[in-house]
């Protein structure tokens, strides 16, 4: 049976398409062409300008709430001021989630496509949290396509303002981390003649952002400068900090890699070693406690800890009552389903030094015949938020053309799809392609749901890689219940 079809908010997005003639009734609409849910309704909407959407963060700057998205490569006319601008950051008011309004364009990267162009990942802090940064500022973190990291003045979001360049001539960056409290940024990034093989991690201390400090930098066993083994290791794409952990994520769609680290021993190095920072496989393997290597066809996109969770099964038993888990997100590249199957898997970390995979969470392909929409079917991303709403109970899990998916996580090895939203494709909407026989290509329009973020106020943030652009959208009825609202 098809997933019942939301029409809230349908005009905003797209009009019903009905195909009888096709032999489909009248009740039944072409999938895309008319939001698809299940407990979760659509709020507000904008567009982002019709750029290639990534990560989106929503920070709280006194009374507003302010979303910030990094993009892909590209270009597109800013309607702000007429001027045709390559991909960057948008900076969107969402104070009242039901009328976002867009404020702002910083242009990233001219040159490159895709990931190697635009700004895509984004990360705030505000001055009064940071060590040593100025109180009544607040501060943007963002990759400038493959070519740097910088922070930007975003007090006023209308107004941004250069502050400084963290790090610069790169051969390749991804997804950054900034501690706010501390004020120390996990800058992934690959600089090729400094003679680490594939990308890693640069350590800096943004207490002050005006004046980066650079620490160290750190990676696996295997991909440190000189070691010979093989195959490389695959890229880091991001870290997650949690208290005195941190939890890196390497590969995404293939040769996955969680590694769990051990955040002061990071910082501060091997004490009994002449050069602590040195890149080593010793000075590397000390501030490591734990790795799980995936199966070959297994990545490791997103690596969000739910640490202390209380299992109500085990409530009788004399141990294991709480256990900690990673929730480890694979990522699909391929489109119409021309790889393995990217999937979602539970990894228990309570004995950080021997991690290992207890559950896993797929969408079913024949819910929603996805491998025939086009693009890209498979998990993606977590949302990495801790807000109390929704820590230690649901998870939103973006799934390119499957939307985005509420995954409820209170029993660990059985989790449970308890909402899920598919927007509707719109007249921005970019095709995806496929290879057919004789070298053309078969091509359909399809949603790609890329990022999803929640907010201190319970909604949900999804952004399109296929430039539809930012849904904002609240959980109803049951699965509204599980969450934690004040």
């Amino acid at each position: 049976m098809m997933p019942w079809l939301s029409t809230i908010g349908l005009s905003l997005v797209f009009p019903v398409v009905l195909l009888c003639s096709h032999g489909l009734s009248a009740a039944q609409t072409v999938p895309g062409s008319a939001p698809e849910a299940r407990d979760m309704a659509l709020v507000g909407f904008n567009d982002l300008q019709g750029r290639s959407a990534y990560q989106p963060i929503i920070q709280q700057q006194g009374g507003r709430f302010i979303a910030y998205i990094g993009h892909h490569g590209g270009s597109t006319r800013n309607l702000l001021n007429g001027k045709t601008e390559p991909n960057g950051t948008s900076i969107v008011d969402v104070t009242d989630p039901q009328h976002p309004r867009y404020l702002h364009h910083v242009p990233g990267a001219a040159s490159g496509t895709g990931e190697a162009g635009g700004a895509q990942m984004v990360r705030a802090c505000a001055g009064k949290d940071l060590p040593k940064g100025n109180p009544a500022k607040t501060y943007l973190l963002r990759t400038v396509g493959n070519q740097a990291h910088e922070v930007l003045d975003v007090t006023d979001p209308s107004n941004p303002k250069f502050v400084s360049t963290v790090i610069a001539d790169l051969t390749s960056t991804h997804k950054n981390w900034w501690e706010c409290d501390t004020g120390i940024a996990y800058i992934v990034a690959y600089k090729k003649e400094e003679g680490w093989r594939s990308r890693g991690v640069k350590i800096f201390d943004l207490s002050d952002p005006v004046h980066p400090r650079y620490i160290r930098d750190y990676g696996v066993v295997g991909q440190e400068p000189g070691s010979s083994g093989e195959p490389v290791p695959a890229a880091l794409h991001g870290p997650i900090r949690f208290g005195n952990r941190v939890y890196f994520g390497y590969g995404t769609s293939a040769g996955g890699i969680l590694q769990v680290v051990d955040r002061d021993k990071l910082l501060q190095g091997d004490p009994t070693s002449p050069e602590p920072f040195a890149p080593t496989a010793k000075n590397i393997l000390y501030a490591q406690i734990g790795r799980l290597d995936t199966s070959p066809y297994v990545g490791a996109h997103t690596t969000f800890p739910v640490l202390g969770l209380r299992i109500p099964e085990f409530a009788k038993n004399q141990h294991g009552q709480t256990a900690d888990f990673v929730v480890l997100v694979n990522e699909a590249i391929q489109n119409e389903c021309r790889e393995q199957r990217q999937m979602v898997f539970l990894v228990d970390v309570t004995t950080p030094s021997k991690p290992f995979s207890v559950a896993n969470f797929q969408v079913p392909e024949a819910s929603g015949n996805f491998c025939a929409r086009g693009g890209r079917f498979g998990a993606h991303a977590s949302n990495e938020s801790f807000t109390p709403i929704y820590y230690r109970r649901l998870v939103f899990i973006s799934y390119f053309n499957a939307g985005v998916r509420a995954v409820d996580i209170r029993d660990p090895y059985r989790p449970q799809e308890v909402a899920f939203y598919i927007p509707a494709i719109t007249e921005k909407t970019d095709k995806r392609c496929v290879p057919v026989t004789g070298g053309s290509e078969a091509c359909k329009v399809a949603i790609q749901t890329n990022n999803v973020e929640v907010d201190d106020r319970g909604y949900i943030y999804i952004v399109d890689r296929a430039n539809t652009g930012m849904h904002i959208l609240e959980l109803t009825g049951a699965a509204r219940a599980i969450a934690n609202f004040p």
